[in-house]
C-alpha cells in the first residue's frame, strides 16, 4: 500500500500562512498586544496544527510576535526606549538603501513613486491607518529594490515587521491630516540625482515621525 506525504502539503500552508500574517502585522492590521492562537488561526485558516506552529515560530524569530513563558503569543507592545532603538535603525540602514538605489532611479521609477505617494495622500484624507502605512512602505521598498541589496532590504523588513502593530496604534491616534513631506524631498532629490539631500531626506521621514509619536506619549 502506497503512503501519500502530507509534508508538501503541510509546508506549503505554512508557507502561506506565514506570509499571509507577515504581510498583516508589518501594515498594522494587528494591534498591540495581540493574542493569536493555534487553534484560532488553525480554524479560521482551514489547517491543521502544523503549519500554524511554524509560521508563529519563524514569526517569533523575526521579532514580529513574542512569545511568553506560559506559551502566550501576542504582537510586541513597544516601550518609547524600543521605538527610538528601531527609529535609529531605520536612520542607519533605509538612507544607505537610497544611496544605493539612485543610480537606477529611473524616470519610469520616480513616477511609480510618485504615484504611491499620490495613494498614501488618499489614505491620510480618509483618516485610513492600515493603508497609509501600507502605501508608506511600498514607496520606500519600491525604491530600496532598485539598490539590488537584498541582505540590507531584509535586515530593513525586519524592522518594519517589529514596527507594524505600534505603528497602527500611533498613527490612528494622532490621526494624520497630511503626507509625509518629505516624500516630496526624496522625489526631488532622486530627479536631481542629488545623493546627499536623498540620504538626508530619508533619514528624516524614517526617524522624525516615530520619535515625535514616541515623544506624545505610548
Amino acid at each position: 500500500m502506497t503512503t501519500i506525504s502530507t509534508r508538501p502539503i503541510e509546508t506549503a500552508a505554512h508557507d502561506r500562512l506565514y506570509r499571509y500574517l507577515r504581510q498583516q502585522i508589518m501594515v498594522g492590521e494587528l494591534l498591540p498586544g495581540q493574542a493569536l492562537t493555534l487553534r484560532g488561526l488553525a480554524k479560521q485558516h482551514g489547517v491543521s496544527m502544523t503549519p500554524v506552529r511554524e509560521a508563529l515560530r519563524r514569526l517569533v524569530a523575526e521579532g514580529a510576535l513574542t512569545l511568553t513563558a506560559s506559551g502566550r503569543v501576542s504582537t510586541p507592545e513597544l516601550s518609547n526606549e524600543r521605538i527610538e532603538e528601531l527609529a535609529a535603525l531605520r536612520a542607519l540602514i533605509e538612507p544607505e538603501l537610497s544611496a544605493r538605489a539612485l543610480p537606477r532611479a529611473h524616470f519610469a521609477l520616480i513616477d511609480r513613486l510618485s504615484a504611491i505617494n499620490t495613494a498614501n495622500a488618499e489614505a491620510v484624507a480618509k483618516h485610513d491607518a492600515v493603508s497609509y502605512i501600507r502605501t508608506n512602505l511600498d514607496f520606500h521598498r519600491t525604491l530600496y529594490l532598485r539598490a539590488q541589496s537584498p541582505a540590507i532590504l531584509a535586515v530593513a523588513e525586519t524592522v518594519w515587521l517589529q514596527l507594524g502593530p505600534t505603528m497602527r496604534a500611533l498613527y490612528g491616534r494622532v490621526q494624520r491630516n497630511e503626507p509625509p513631506r518629505h516624500h516630496r524631498m526624496i522625489l526631488a532629490a532622486l530627479r536631481a540625482g542629488d545623493e546627499p539631500a536623498l540620504r538626508l531626506a530619508v533619514r528624516a521621514d524614517v526617524t522624525n515621525g516615530l520619535r515625535h509619536l514616541a515623544q506624545r506619549g505610548w
